[in-house]
């Protein structure tokens, strides 16, 4: 398996890095606002379901993978407690919406489990994700279509 590196300029390409994140593990220490120098970074444990899906594994594998995004202006946060640093999400999505009063500017949201959103407010899409070392097999996958919790499959 290759270790992906990803930019994305533009709403479609943040489609691509959304759907690769999908499913992530994010602790809630590993994320962090560094306004001084606008950019909102998190590391995540993410699978890789693209390499499973082809049958290069049996079981999906796992990447460590960083995620930065630039021109960002604001963070914002709802149901995550910021206090539980060792708390850990699972990222559904990554989407971007655009303000109404400027050109490329808009609001970038990180979806979690549970109903937790962080919102970047950005005055552009300019991010990248990158895997930052060897993978591993994963331990338990995701649930989805309803299901609670992760299954061991």
């Amino acid at each position: 398996m290759e270790l992906l590196k990803l930019a994305a300029r533009d709403e479609e390409d943040l489609r691509i890095i959304s759907a690769h994140m999908q499913d992530a593990l994010v602790r809630v220490g590993d994320m962090t606002f560094l306004q001084e120098k606008g950019c909102f970074v998190l590391l995540a444990n993410r699978f890789e379901w693209l390499s499973h899906l082809r049958g290069e594994h049996d079981v999906p594998m796992q990447a460590r993978t960083g995620l930065h995004f630039e021109h960002v202006r604001r963070v914002r946060s709802r149901n995550i407690r910021q206090d539980a640093q060792d708390g850990v999400l699972e990222l559904l999505a990554i989407a971007f919406h655009p303000a109404e009063d400027e050109e490329e500017a808009g609001f970038i949201d990180l979806v979690f489990a549970g109903d937790g959103i962080i919102r970047l407010e950005v005055e552009c899409i300019q991010a990248w994700m990158e895997d930052l070392g060897e993978c591993w097999q994963a331990e338990c996958l995701p649930c989805h279509d309803g299901e609670h919790g992760a299954r061991d499959d």
